[in-house]
């Protein structure tokens, strides 16, 4: 039953992520550097405060009692993720939903499972995993078939992406509509977000101490009543100021290079309107991580949490990239070949997941062995 309510919130949260992007294609007349910072700062500063306020007693004193070390590398992992989150903005804008999510969340998914294992191979840790321990152990093998398996399937999409990319230029009525999509520079952004946006699972790491704390404090009130839904509602407020960070310095340099300050108060646009389609897609934003600590207290954190979330992302935001017509005035073959590609990531992170279940039990196995054994 556990485990079943894990899965529900991920996909709750998977739907709120896969979503959220499409508030900001009802705005009207604002740049893209205008309606994103407006939506970030109800998604990274207005938002996660009041989520914790509302679900975690005592989340300020938290915070202010956990140390610089813990608060610095959470902090500095939510600035790096914060890079990777604004050019996820950009990916979807030049690739479009569909093919956009695909490749970042791809990659995302398996870079959050592998670069800690090479981190720890070059910087041993005890207790820690090691990429040479994954190409020696089955469920490693598993997650670099899975790792494997996705770079062929993002090899796929940018096949689908230039054959798009060929077929829209041929009709300027459907490349009027797709007058954002632009594959070259799409792809290299798209490669960049994937695998800076791991750095968010590496920040609830980090920032595990004050999880664990609020934690301990639901079980102390609730004896019995297994671990708290909302934990990591309290490392979430300090990931998402480097979060903010990030994207708040380049959305205002933006808005200083291309002069679109007046987007703020040009009454030429429907204002507040804008102003709640971007407080809706901010918000909505933030429910994938609210979500995505419920379903974590059920699954466990670590890797096979994160790829069940990214999965029902990929699938949402396909669904809506189907929805939008986003492939509209592509032939056949294209529409094939991408959907080829997305069965295969897809495929890749159900792989990875399994391979980290493998891992999770025979952890387990070797627990229950050694409690009998004493």
């Amino acid at each position: 039953m556990q485990v079943i309510l894990g899965v529900i919130f991920h996909f709750i949260g998977g739907f709120a992520s896969g979503s959220f992007y499409i508030p900001y294609k009802k705005i009207k007349g604002w740049a893209w550097e205008s309606y994103w910072i407006v939506g970030g700062l109800f998604s990274w500063l207005i938002v996660p405060p009041l989520a914790a306020w509302l679900t975690v007693p005592g989340f300020a004193d938290i915070i202010s009692h956990t140390g610089s070390a813990t608060l610095g590398w959470t902090y500095l992992m939510g600035l790096l993720w914060g890079i990777g989150g604004l050019t996820y903005g950009l990916g979807v804008r030049y690739l479009g939903v569909s093919l956009g999510s695909t490749i970042i969340l791809g990659l995302c998914s398996v870079f959050g499972a592998i670069i800690p294992s090479v981190y720890y191979d070059l910087f041993p840790k005890k207790g820690k995993d090691t990429f040479t321990l994954m190409l020696h152990t089955p469920w490693g093998q598993l997650v670099l078939l899975g790792i494997l398996l996705c770079v062929v399937g993002i090899i796929i999409c940018g096949k689908a992406g230039t054959m798009k990319e060929r077929e829209l230029s041929a009709d300027k009525t459907v490349a009027e509509e797709n007058k954002d999509y632009r594959f070259g520079l799409g792809i290299v952004v798209a490669v960049i977000s994937g695998v800076l946006s791991a750095c968010f699972n590496f920040g609830i790491e980090a920032g595990k101490p004050m999880a664990e704390i609020a934690n301990q404090a639901w079980q102390a009130s609730h004896p019995g009543q297994g671990d708290f839904l909302f934990s990591n509602n309290v490392p979430y407020i300090v990931i998402l100021w480097g979060g903010l960070t990030t994207n708040f310095i380049w959305c205002m340099i933006l808005n200083a290079r291309n002069k679109t300050f007046n987007n703020y108060t040009d009454k030429q646009t429907p204002l507040l309107k804008n102003y709640l389609l971007a407080a809706l897609a901010g918000t909505t934003w933030f429910l994938q991580f609210f979500f995505y600590g419920m379903g974590e207290s059920k699954m466990g954190n670590g890797a096979s949490s994160w790829i069940l979330h990214m999965a029902f992302i990929i699938l949402i935001a396909n669904t809506w990239g189907l929805v939008l017509k986003e492939w509209k005035g592509v032939s056949r073959k294209a529409f094939v070949t991408v959907i080829a590609g997305i069965v295969v990531i897809v495929l890749s992170v159900l792989v990875v997941g399994y391979g980290n279940k493998i891992k999770a039990k025979a952890e387990a196995k070797q627990v229950s062995d050694l409690t009998i054994k004493n």
